[in-house]
């Protein structure tokens, strides 16, 4: 209940902060889409880092060489983000696109880009 409530009112103002900027190159995502290619599914950085997105809304992301885990539950927006809501009480709000290989990039709201591996 209080995920879900975080979800309605905290979500929708992290994100208006946020200021993201795809290359004209760049694919968003729908929803529907974006939920179906990362729901049940694990995404690796070339660094080695992993986000896991769990089939009940569980996210976790894993540091390379066992740096440590991150636990928390994402929120698939309709605006090709997800936002994510750690235990430790932060959230994020990251923009997935597909570039033009097709390859995932998430994009932080800094800016920054991180390829996956495919």
């Amino acid at each position: 209940m209080i995920r879900n409530f975080f979800a309605l009112i905290v979500l929708p103002t992290a994100l208006f902060a946020q200021q993201w900027e795809p290359r004209t190159s760049d694919e968003l995502f729908d929803q529907a889409r974006l939920d179906a290619l990362l729901r049940g599914s694990t995404i690796t950085f070339f660094d080695e880092g992993q986000s896991k997105f769990f089939e009940d809304g569980r996210y976790t992301y894993s540091y390379a060489n066992n740096g440590g885990t991150g636990y928390g539950y994402f929120t698939v927006m309709e605006d090709s983000t997800i936002c994510i809501e750690f235990v430790t009480g932060s959230s994020r709000c990251d923009l997935y696109v597909s570039d033009e290989v097709g390859r995932l990039i998430v994009i932080t709201a800094a800016g920054d880009r991180f390829p996956t591996r495919q």
